[in-house]
């Protein structure tokens, strides 16, 4: 009776010993470390082509014009791309999980172990990655809210339902004077004209409600505020000279949704000759045309108001007549 449950127990040892078993734990320890490869090699793959533009952006406005932007559109990116190698590193460990681990049989797996390295791996890796996040997240604002003491050019933008008005100020502050100024109406959208190369801040204030100015290639939006909040920021640069449209991105009425104007990029020199004919008295059309850009906005249109007799008394209509 001794003898035989000692062969058994040496049969075990030995079976547990034998070549097949270390060769199955070498097998799972290369699916690890392949699968660590294939991920690295992804990453890899990933960042070194143009993921925003295969993407779509993962959502983020493109084409920016402004450095700011370019830093906060790299910012999203690379999140969007760590984000996505921890998903398929994530979900390929539960899927060899749920393979490799599976139900064998009605016996019940041992409830008690642990694995001290892999409890310690779960634990400071998420640490790690929102440490980092935090840290890139942090520099890309500091640098991004930045403002200078003295900019090239300070325009204030000032909201009102449901149109805008930007003032060319002399200096920064309420106390800085307006040395020229663009008035939107229903008939006519109106146009910032800003310079290429050119620090610019703006200062934005608000008639009535809560309003939103935003160029989606500017720079992300901004609140403007009623009362006495007055919101600031800056762009070191505009890169790119052009016609791009602005919005109000924030609900404030019925008419929010029509709520545009186009801002023009030009050149320095254009910029400055726009300037001199407002400070002279012409209109923004006619400045506009004197430097020899379209006088109308051209990446939008005003809206149709309906404000006229007919709309309120049709003439076709019969008098008394009711439905």
């Amino acid at each position: 009776m001794v003898a035989r449950s000692s062969e058994v127990r040496r049969s075990a040892v030995q079976d547990s010993a034998s070549p097949g078993a270390g060769g199955r734990r070498r097998r799972g320890a290369g699916r690890i470390a392949g699968l660590g490869l294939g991920a690295a090699a992804l990453l890899l793959s990933l960042t070194g082509c143009d993921v925003g533009k295969a993407f779509g952006g993962f959502g983020w406005p493109q084409g920016g014009i402004t450095p700011e932007s370019h830093r906060m559109y790299d910012l999203w990116i690379a999140s969007c791309i760590a984000a996505l190698a921890v998903g398929v590193f994530v979900w390929g460990l539960i899927f060899w999980c749920v393979v490799r681990y599976r139900k064998r049989g009605n016996e019940l797996p041992v409830q008690t172990r642990y694995n001290l390295p892999m409890e310690f791996l779960y634990t400071i890796a998420p640490i790690l990655v929102v440490s980092v996040l935090f840290y890139y997240t942090a520099v890309v604002q500091t640098d991004v809210v930045k403002e200078s003491k003295n900019p090239d050019v300070t325009v204030e933008v000032v909201a009102f339902k449901w149109n805008w008005q930007f003032n060319y100020r002399d200096g920064q502050g309420r106390d800085a004077n307006t040395v020229a100024s663009v008035l939107g109406t229903s008939e006519v959208i109106p146009v910032l004209v800003l310079p290429s190369g050119r620090s610019i801040r703006f200062e934005e204030t608000s008639r009535d409600v809560i309003h939103s100015f935003w160029v989606p290639e500017l720079l992300f939006k901004r609140d403007v505020m009623p009362g006495n909040v007055r919101n600031t920021f800056e762009v070191s640069s505009i890169d790119q000279e052009g016609a791009f449209v602005g919005r109000c991105a924030e609900l404030c009425g019925s008419y929010h949704a029509f709520m545009n104007f186009e801002l023009r990029v030009v050149s320095p020199e254009k910029y400055e000759q726009f300037l001199a004919a407002k400070k002279a008295g012409k209109s923004t059309q006619e400045a506009l045309g004197a430097i020899g850009e379209p006088e109308y906005a051209t990446e939008t249109k005003p809206f149709d108001t309906r404000r006229d007799v007919n709309n309120f008394n049709p003439s076709d209509a019969t008098a008394g007549a009711g439905s």
